[in-house]
């Protein structure tokens, strides 16, 4: 057996047996902790109640909420979350006068650093909440941003 056909099989059998173990290994599915129908409710505080049973925010500093005062395109806002609270279980950002106020949710483990970067789109101007779910209670700090092009389709 010659090189280039040593090499040919190994890879052929390489590849059969990443596919066959693919096969064999289910993976396990993931779901959010929150119902999937909170991202298509309409209403700002029914949303909010859907995430965590009551729509009752605390404002505090100790959420930080960055945001742009102007976004020049709705579609890409960039926005910036981060907490001195300690034992963060989730972070939900909510965008009030968009189609759906539920804009993205993360639940965060005790090893992670309550710190979320991410892009929102916005379809006009609105408020931004910024909601933080520490030991048992939900803190919240919001900005308003002018959108001059909107991003969710208008």
């Amino acid at each position: 057996m010659n090189r280039r056909n040593f090499l040919k099989n190994s890879l052929m059998t390489a590849v059969a047996l990443t596919t066959l173990s693919g096969l064999l290994i289910k993976p396990k599915s993931v779901f959010a902790a929150w119902p999937k129908a909170s991202f298509d409710i309409t209403n700002l505080d029914e949303s909010i109640k859907s995430v965590y049973g009551h729509n009752d925010l605390s404002e505090t500093t100790k959420v930080k909420l960055k945001a742009p005062d102007i976004a020049e395109n709705g579609a890409i806002v960039p926005i910036n979350v981060k907490t001195a609270l300690k034992n963060v279980e989730s972070i939900m950002i909510f965008v009030e006068n968009n189609p759906q106020p539920l804009s993205s949710g993360y639940n965060l483990t005790s090893k992670s650093l309550p710190i979320i970067g991410t892009r929102i789109k916005m379809g006009k101007t609105s408020k931004i909440i910024a909601a933080v779910k520490s030991e048992g209670k939900v803190f919240s700090a919001s900005k308003e941003v002018k959108v001059t092009i909107g991003g969710c389709g208008g």
